[in-house]
């Protein structure tokens, strides 16, 4: 049996905002750049083309915020 890797922090992992028109935060999941998000709903497009289902936002076993939580979508 092969050991998950990632097993001990969230697959996804959503960075702080950056300046833009509009602003974004950039998505990486299992370590990798995968695009921009604008609003929460890109980061669940994203978890789902990847084959990861999200139940809660606010589980941080499943999403890693940084800078700001789910509802953090402007520069501060």
């Amino acid at each position: 049996m092969t050991e998950n890797p990632y097993a001990s922090y969230p697959r996804i992992t959503v960075l702080p905002v950056q300046p833009g028109d509009p602003p974004f935060r950039i998505v990486e999941i299992d370590g990798e750049v995968i695009g921009r998000a604008t609003a929460m709903t890109d980061v669940l497009i994203a978890a789902s083309t990847a084959g990861i289902q999200i139940h809660d936002l606010d589980d941080p076993a499943v999403v890693r915020w940084v800078g700001g939580g789910k509802l953090s979508w402007r520069p501060h």
